[in-house]
């Protein structure tokens, strides 16, 4: 009975993929995270950079308005305190 079997020579075994097919909820998210990560990088380096042009806008506009803020904020404090000046 064992004659009857046939047995031909082993073939190779298929190569894996290097990589699967992704659906197009897969494709997606890839793309969500590289845009998450893509704005998370761009607003590590906007922000701060912002935040300084504001204050060399605020120093220009009181430095033209010939003040300056620490001016601004002392005479803040002087209305806060009460002080006003002194009357003889």
């Amino acid at each position: 009975m064992s004659s009857e079997i046939q047995e031909g020579p082993l073939e190779p075994a298929a190569e894996p993929r290097a990589s699967p097919k992704l659906s197009w909820r897969e494709k997606r998210w890839e793309r969500r995270r590289r845009r998450r990560r893509t704005e998370e990088l761009l607003g590590w380096i906007f922000v701060p950079l912002i935040v300084l042009a504001c204050y060399w806008l605020v120093v220009t506009i009181l430095d033209g308005l010939g003040t300056s803020p620490s001016a601004i904020v002392a005479g803040i404090r002087q209305v806060l305190s009460g002080g006003g000046p002194v009357q003889p």
